[in-house]
């Protein structure tokens, strides 16, 4: 396994910890698709009674050590899908519901070590089950107008 799979596995490993169990609860699985996570995308998708399918994916772009430590973090961004619609949860968030608490609609969540990665994690993760959840499930609609 190379430093970038390590990196993903890592990251994998994370995301199940801090995350998974509240996907769970929502009734999103994690899709085995391990060729897709050898490149960093993890995604959980969730069939609606009305035949659609939800999903929430994970691109982690992961660095080796020696690239933090020279400056580089590694990051990744969320995205959510609801029927054929995609919208980034940074967009969804800032863009849609006009919350200011991410700093740009396009928002890479950023870490230097595996600290900073479950502090991020958990972050996403509340604006996820705050925002994202209701919003695929179509319990929450971003203000018109």
């Amino acid at each position: 396994m190379d430093e970038h799979q390590s990196a993903h596995s890592n990251f994998h490993t994370l995301l199940i910890t801090v995350l998974g169990q509240a996907l769970d609860a929502a009734g999103y699985r994690l899709d085995e698709r391990r060729v897709q996570w050898a490149g960093g995308r993890f995604r959980f998708s969730k069939r609606l009674e009305t035949g659609f399918c939800t999903a929430i994916e994970f691109q982690h772009l992961g660095y080796r050590d020696t690239e933090w430590s020279s400056g580089v973090p590694s990051r990744f961004q969320v995205t959510l899908q609801r029927d054929e619609l995609r919208r980034t949860l940074g967009a969804l968030v800032v863009d849609d519901f006009g919350v200011a608490i991410l700093p740009s609609s396009d928002h890479w969540w950023m870490y230097r070590d595996m600290e900073e990665l479950g502090l991020a994690l958990a972050e996403a993760g509340h604006l996820i089950v705050g925002y994202g959840l209701p919003w695929l499930q179509g319990e929450l609609e971003p203000p018109s107008g």
